[in-house]
């Protein structure tokens, strides 16, 4: 009677595969010296550019007696510099007026530049080509050449020393960038989506809030995170159109403390760490979409 013969189970093609695959893993673990020069130029520009932020929080620690010393690094560091710039002076008040006039000038572009670049990337109507290069060429114009007509406007209003003063302009001054952005991106966006979500019922603002208004977020993320960056740092219109300390921005306010013979380094390098830190938090949130959102547009 034949024995029954059994058969011998093929090897698992993965017993094999590590053998194959080590040379390709190992090479693909092997840094190119092309690589190894760009990463390390990279991180040498990162740092040159990283010190004199490291300098600043350094000298904002330093104690008083020490500003003039040509060490690097203080003896101690006097942690107290940060309580006393916001009890000896008005900086409270001043990053409060910054913080709304940021964000009323943000919202008030965002209702502003929606509609128009809306309209403007969906409806082809006569001058539309116009009113962009018109739009772009608001951007020549600086602040400094427009202050003294508009501290005469407000003057005449009775508006100095006003946080809407701040807002109005703030929001002028960057609307044309947001149109543009908006436009650019919205432009994008097929229009057969709305044209679908209409013949489902929606009319045009239904689909322009459920339609567009979601797959133009990087582009809306974008026009609001440079115009609220813009006006948290903007300093002339600030300083010309406000006079009381109290209802100046931060920036301003920080420059109080550079006097006619004396400037406080320590008080003056403590609120600069102030007004940098929430720009540069926020930033690093939102980076990827600010990434998007100036791409936007430029393939069709």
């Amino acid at each position: 009677m034949p024995q029954p013969t059994t058969a011998t189970a093929p090897a698992p093609a993965s017993a094999a595969r590590p053998t194959a695959a080590a040379p390709a893993a190992r090479a693909r673990r092997t840094i190119r010296p092309r690589t190894l020069v760009i990463a390390s130029v990279a991180w040498l520009l990162a740092a040159l550019f990283l010190l004199p932020y490291l300098e600043m929080v350094v000298t904002a620690l330093r104690p008083a007696d020490e500003l003039r010393d040509a060490t690097y690094l203080p003896s101690h560091f006097e942690w107290s510099n940060l309580i006393k710039v916001w009890t000896d002076s008005t900086l409270g008040g001043n990053l409060r007026v910054t913080l709304l006039v940021a964000a009323g000038s943000t919202l008030l572009v965002l209702l502003v530049a929606l509609p128009a670049a809306y309209y403007t990337a969906r409806i082809k109507y006569r001058g539309r080509k116009l009113f962009l290069l018109l739009v772009l060429v608001t951007q020549m114009f600086q602040p400094t050449s427009l202050l003294v007509g508009l501290y005469r406007e407000f003057y005449q209003f009775d508006m100095l020393n006003s946080v809407w003063t701040l807002i109005i302009c703030n929001a002028a001054f960057n609307l044309a960038f947001a149109i543009w952005i908006l436009t650019a991106y919205i432009s994008s966006i097929p229009v057969e989506l709305e044209e679908a979500a209409q013949i489902d019922g929606l009319g045009r603002v239904g689909a322009l809030r459920r339609v567009t208004i979601p797959l133009a977020m990087p582009g809306i993320v974008t026009a609001l995170i440079f115009t609220f960056i813009s006006a948290w740092n903007e300093f002339v219109m600030g300083l010309r159109l406000t006079t009381v300390p109290e209802s100046q921005p931060l920036t301003v306010g920080i420059n109080n403390f550079i006097g006619n013979y004396t400037v406080q380094w320590n008080y003056l390098f403590a609120g600069s760490v102030v007004a940098i830190l929430p720009v540069v938090v926020l930033f690093a949130i939102i980076e990827r979409q600010v990434v998007s959102g100036l791409t936007a547009g430029s393939v069709k």
